[in-house]
């Protein structure tokens, strides 16, 4: 866990009970999860992997209050969730950024929609774009930036309204191998900073025991919750430290022989 020790009450408490989504179709209802049971705790760093089609996505979209599950609820702060809430910040595989607007007026947009922007609200996206590495580039637009760049602005976004919980689906996917390390060396020292709670979906083992405190492994459709396992490397992390230990290793293969 990160050096402020994670806590099961607070703002970025996530607790999930009994949750199980199906989805109707013209075959026949089709169960997507099943009965999961799971506690975050607040300012815990976790990661999410299993077999494709495994539900992965939709869980985050029930914890971020995007759907509504089917049974059982989800919690934050001991707050049951049913529509999306400002306490969550959500990160897609891709940027999703405006072309036309400039970095800064994209990172400004969640303010736009919650009502007229203040000063104190563009303080906070320069901040974050500082904290991203990206105050360079405030008037800049996405097409002028990396892939990797335009991600840091996603996570810039989602982080100025100050979430409590960040839900990241995939977001280093579509990277090259080299821009994801980098990228993944940044959300560990953006996450130390912000102190918010991490949710990441990623089908790379080796990028969920790297970033996560713990990782949850589901199991095929309906998805379940087959292995939560604690990953007990030591914090700071470089990939030079990790790759050379052995429990690293170990860990990976107990996942890969889950999910095959």
């Amino acid at each position: 866990m990160n050096d402020t020790t994670g806590e099961l009450t607070g703002r970025g408490h996530i607790e999930i009970d009994g949750l199980t989504k199906t989805f109707p179709s013209d075959a026949g209802d089709i169960t997507a999860l099943e009965g999961i049971d799971f506690d975050i705790a607040s300012r815990e760093f976790v990661g999410i992997v299993g077999p494709s089609g495994c539900g992965k996505s939709t869980l985050l979209r029930c914890v971020g209050g995007l759907i509504a599950p089917s049974e059982g609820e989800v919690r934050i702060g001991g707050e049951v969730v049913d529509a999306p809430d400002r306490r969550i910040g959500y990160v897609f595989q891709k940027a999703v950024l405006l072309p036309w607007r400039r970095v800064l007026d994209n990172v400004m947009l969640p303010f736009e929609i919650m009502g007229r922007p203040t000063d104190d609200d563009r303080r906070k996206a320069r901040e974050v774009l500082e904290m991203v590495g990206l105050s360079e580039y405030l008037q800049h637009r996405p097409g002028e930036l990396s892939g990797g760049m335009q991600q840091r602005v996603s996570v810039a976004r989602a982080l100025a309204v100050e979430p409590s919980i960040l839900l990241m689906d995939e977001p280093f996917g579509a990277l090259d191998a080299q821009t994801r390390d980098q990228m993944n060396l940044e959300l560990l020292r953006i996450w130390h900073e912000s102190q918010t709670t991490v949710v990441f979906v990623t089908h790379d083992i080796g990028e969920a025991l790297f970033l996560s405190d713990r990782v949850m492994v589901m199991s095929a459709r309906p998805g379940g919750v087959q292995d939560v396992i604690d990953v007990d490397l030591e914090r700071p992390r470089t990939f030079e430290q990790v790759e050379g230990d052995e429990r690293f290793w170990s860990l990976r293969q107990r996942i890969r022989e889950q999910l095959e």
